[in-house]
């Protein structure tokens, strides 16, 4: 979905951001949005864990 922006695109989204937030606000947004992506990439990694060592798990019963 996003792949085809190219420059002129963030180029936009970033000059419609500082308008809409200010430049006061939009260091505190980055932030924000950085930590919901840590965050994000935590969990998902957790849950990846979580289904290889279920799957490693059948698959030393199996071979019992």
């Amino acid at each position: 979905m996003f792949r085809d922006i190219g420059a002129p695109g963030l180029i936009v989204l970033i000059l419609g951001a500082l308008l809409i937030f200010g430049p006061k606000r939009l260091p505190e947004l980055g932030e924000a949005i950085g930590k919901m992506i840590r965050e994000f990439k935590k969990s998902v990694s957790g849950i990846e864990s979580e289904i290889n060592d279920g799957k490693n798990v059948e698959n030393k019963k199996e071979d019992k």
